[in-house]
């Protein structure tokens, strides 16, 4: 293997954590690591908050130091895209022409935002997903009186309160009936609303923008058209409506793709010399019984070790458990599992008492399957410590405030030892 080169195409967590666990796990020849960024590369949850706020600069947020990539004999092409694979000749072909051969090549490439078929070509229209994208929204925030953002996703609401934490006027539209409706419950979706209303958001739901007109100068407000007449102006507009995932380079090279780069349970694609980890795979979760694709930094990582740990021979299977977390305002949520499959759900706690905060617990058939904690770290890690148990617990010891939730697991294997038997 010491002759061999591995390229890596995508240089966020994925692609970052992959090339230095191949070092890790015993990779000996060229690791190439291939970004269209000029940055080094960088953690992207601080964009929409803490670099946003102008709290945390790019240097603060970076991945790894140079040095890092150095000691590591790790190749960083920045500023270098990837045009075609020629799985074939085995072999990247390169925006500048040049041709890069491979013995394996890992795809890192991630997901792009979800664009609208409205407000193309204005430059006070915004979504965020680079480092680049946050420095042309704030070198126009001093001129901004009226911010709105389109989508009342964790990007738009995240986008939100950073925006009235700089005392902007702030309103958020979402064509949904309520913020949140595609990753959580109607509790946390009221909470989250509750939270933004309270600190001076203007929040519009069941709201469908349908064209967005310019001033009639540069310094006049847009006009924001909605598909029930009404008509709203703004100084700037952000969109945040998703993403996807980025499977061109794919498709064209023939690898199966779904909604994402289709991979086994070792990170493998249709070719076994090609894997892929990140926001661009399609896996099956195991704890779930389905095929998906997360958009997480957990994801990321954990996948892109397994994916390492394979190129370099072994046979290990992705079997990670998928948590996430929002930082809005004080208020730090977070989220384990997927609440999607849920037939009962517990509130622990008064989702009205911002001070204390709460947690929602969801199961199915009587066993914890994920849960969304506000200001509640205990009851977030002992959740995520059951769930891939799949016990059967009381809900009304859940439920109980008064019991710490370090005795689930107690009662949970008292309750299998039970059936057990």
């Amino acid at each position: 293997m010491s002759d061999q080169t591995c390229l890596v195409i995508g240089a966020s967590h994925a692609g970052v954590s992959l090339a230095l666990t191949l070092r890790k796990e015993g990779w000996a020849g060229p690791i190439k690591l291939i970004s269209e960024e000029k940055e080094l590369p960088y953690h992207r949850p601080p964009l929409s908050k803490e670099h946003l706020a102008g709290k945390k600069d790019l240097d603060g947020m970076r991945l790894r130091p140079s040095k890092i990539y150095d000691d590591n004999a790790i190749e960083l092409l920045l500023g270098t895209a990837a045009t075609g694979i020629d799985r074939k000749a085995k072999s990247v072909i390169l925006a500048s022409g040049e041709v890069l051969a491979y013995d394996k090549l890992a795809l890192c490439i991630g997901a792009s935002v979800r664009k609208l078929p409205i407000g193309q070509g204005l430059e006070r229209v915004h979504y965020l997903r680079t480092a680049a994208d946050v420095k042309t929204i704030k070198s126009q925030l001093p001129s901004v009186g009226h911010a709105v953002i389109i989508g009342g996703g964790y990007i738009g609401l995240e986008v939100a309160a950073v925006l009235r934490s700089l005392d902007l006027n702030v309103t958020v539209l979402e064509m949904e009936d309520r913020v949140l409706s595609r990753v959580t419950s109607s509790v946390l979706s009221d909470y989250m609303n509750d939270l933004h209303t309270s600190h001076g958001v203007t929040i519009a739901t069941s709201c469908r923008v349908t064209a967005i007109r310019p001033g009639q100068d540069v310094e006049s407000p847009m006009n924001l058209e909605c598909e029930d007449g009404d008509v709203m102006q703004a100084d700037m507009v952000f969109i945040g409506v998703g993403v996807q995932p980025n499977v061109g380079l794919a498709y064209e090279a023939g690898l199966e793709v779904g909604d994402g780069i289709v991979v086994d349970a070792h990170a493998c694609s249709s070719d076994p010399d090609i894997y892929a980890a990140g926001d661009c795979s399609w896996h099956r979760n195991n704890f779930y019984e389905s095929e998906m694709r997360l958009e997480s930094v957990q994801n990321a990582n954990d996948q892109a070790r397994v994916a390492a740990a394979n190129l370099c021979g072994k046979r290990t299977v992705y079997n990670a458990l998928p948590w996430f977390w929002s930082d809005q305002y004080d208020v730090k949520l977070q989220m384990v599992g997927l609440n999607n499959q849920y037939d009962q759900l517990i509130i622990r706690g008064d989702p009205k008492d911002h001070e204390k905060g709460f947690a929602l617990l969801y199961l199915k058939e009587g066993k914890l399957v994920a849960a969304d904690c506000i200001r509640r770290p205990k009851e977030y890690m002992v959740s995520k410590q059951l769930i891939p148990l799949a016990l059967q617990i009381d809900p009304a010891l859940l439920a109980d405030i008064n019991n710490d939730p370090a005795c689930w697991r107690e009662a949970g294997d008292a309750s299998r030892q039970l059936n057990a038997h």
